[in-house]
């Protein structure tokens, strides 16, 4: 079944890419210009064709240290992109935001390898590095979604734990509405590709739960990481941009 897989040609790859003149028209009109959009589209396409070129080979040469070089490399980009975010210390800000990605993911990636991979290092470039890029990139999002929203709730007024749980709320709408949509709505990418490889699908939804159970569970304890190890910082510096902004106003 596997081999009835339709191949995507170069052409057709191309021919894909056109509703992103949609998206940029709509950017260009409403958002001024456009060159935030090319960029993130010529560095997604960069991105994954190198990404591809490295996963040929590793999954040749499966090699521990290669994949946890790839892991690190995802983790730092998914801190350094998160911080993009994050207006109050600017890029003193990495570090904890490094530190909660990998409070928060790291654990399920253990997991992962110990249930799912059952210790195999065979396995380890196929299933470990895909479920990182889940992992870290959904913890990224929410993340970015937390730390924007606290610091707006924060400019209103609002105290720390107040705008923590509406920012912590906030943030898992995501999660949350892709738990209720998933099967009725959509099917989630991972789940498409193992039906289409030809396997069950019924075997392609118990790794599907464990997918949402492992992005749930690394978004959740990401967030609360941020909070739990920058309350004193996050306080400081909300206190400080209020007096500061007391003093323009008298």
């Amino acid at each position: 079944m596997g081999g009835n897989v339709p191949q995507l040609g170069l052409a057709a790859t191309a021919l894909s890419l056109t509703p992103i003149l949609a998206a940029g028209w709509f950017y260009h009109r409403w958002c001024g210009g456009g060159r935030m959009l090319a960029y993130a589209t010529g560095r997604m396409l960069v991105q994954l064709l190198a990404i591809g070129f490295v996963l040929v080979y590793l999954f040749e040469n499966p090699h521990p240290a290669m994949c946890l070089l790839i892991l690190a490399v995802v983790m730092s980009t998914s801190a350094w992109i998160a911080l993009r975010h994050v207006k109050m210390e600017g890029r003193r800000y990495f570090p904890v935001l490094l530190a909660a990605l990998a409070l928060g993911g790291l654990p399920v990636l253990v997991l992962d390898l110990l249930v799912v991979q059952q210790g195999r290092m065979e396995y380890l470039p196929k299933f470990f590095i895909p479920l990182a890029g889940m992992v870290f990139g959904s913890s990224m999002n929410i993340l970015s979604l937390a730390a924007e929203r606290f610091e707006a709730e924060r400019k209103r007024g609002a105290g720390f734990e107040q705008a923590r749980n509406v920012a912590f709320r906030a943030s898992m709408i995501p999660r949350i509405n892709s738990y209720l949509a998933v099967g009725m709505v959509s099917l989630p990418g991972m789940m498409t590709g193992q039906i289409l490889a030809g396997i069950s699908p019924l075997v392609a939804v118990r790794y599907q739960i464990l997918i949402m159970a492992m992005i749930m569970g690394s978004s959740a304890m990401t967030v609360a990481c941020y909070f739990v190890l920058n309350r004193k910082t996050l306080e400081e510096g909300a206190a400080g941009s209020g007096e500061a902004g007391g003093d323009g106003g008298a």
